[in-house]
């Protein structure tokens, strides 16, 4: 049996409505019935992770932004915390401008934008932060953020991740978060450094840690866990790096993978 599980969030635990299925509910308290520590791994901030952490009744240190932050949810403790070189961050800023790309940084629990160009549910729904519309990015950095998103349409985001990974090589981390999602982080902050830091403090064995995810930022992780697993939906290149294939999001592939391998 594993003994640790990490889990994305977005495609992995629930769908578009945001909402977890009672069979997922069921698996992720089963497994912890039986022993096994549950963990969140997500690209969303502590605040909105700590909402579902609670519906979930997970109580381990939760991977948030994806890996940059690491935070105890029963004593608020922060055990591990990166951001942005603040230089590099007006280089984006400055870049995005110039492209129009519509850029959010994430700082202080909040998100700094120059407008909204998506409902306002969309935001609340993905991010479940605070917005603070500004008229300057460049002058509302008064410190280093912990991440930035680019919110492009899927057939714009490819190219905009290409740009970027070659741009800011050995200076961030950039990763496909979602379709409609280019993330820039620190290179400190990843799902798979967070789960290997975890897993050493927990004293659990690499090869007794399971993760779950579908998307680009989830790779690290997927790789570096003992049994790394791809849901259905899944974006083709994490599907070719893990051990097993789950079904889709819409099919409890989550729920698949706690019942018929993490607990095999």
């Amino acid at each position: 049996m594993y003994k640790l599980l990490a889990c994305d969030l977005d495609g992995t635990l629930m769908d578009e409505s945001f909402t977890f299925t009672p069979r997922v509910k069921a698996a992720v308290t089963l497994a912890m019935e039986r022993g096994v520590s549950v963990t969140l791994a997500t690209g969303r901030a502590y605040p909105s992770a700590l909402l579902f952490a609670r519906e979930l009744g997970i109580a381990l240190p939760l991977i948030c932004t994806q890996g940059g932050l690491i935070q105890d949810p029963l004593t608020g403790e922060v055990l591990h915390h990166t951001v942005m070189p603040l230089a590099t961050t007006h280089e984006i800023v400055a870049l995005s401008q110039q492209r129009g790309w519509h850029l959010n940084l994430h700082m202080d629990d909040q998100i700094s934008l120059t407008g909204l160009q998506h409902p306002r549910s969309f935001y609340d729904q993905m991010f479940s932060m605070p917005l603070r519309v500004v008229k300057d990015l460049a002058a509302a950095l008064t410190r280093p953020p912990a991440k930035f998103i680019i919110i492009a349409e899927p057939e714009k985001a490819g190219d905009i991740v290409s740009e970027l990974r070659e741009r800011f090589a050995g200076r961030l981390r950039i990763v496909r978060s979602h379709r409609n999602f280019v993330e820039g982080n620190p290179l400190d902050a990843s799902k798979g450094q967070a789960l290997a830091y975890l897993a050493a403090r927990l004293g659990i064995p690499q090869s007794q840690t399971a993760a779950i995810g579908d998307n680009d930022n989830d790779a690290d992780m997927v790789t570096w866990a003992g049994l790394g697993m791809a849901m259905g939906n899944a974006h083709p290149d994490l599907k070719a790096i893990a051990d097993v294939i789950l079904p889709p999001v819409d099919k409890d592939g989550a729920a698949v993978a706690i019942e018929n391998y993490v607990l095999a």
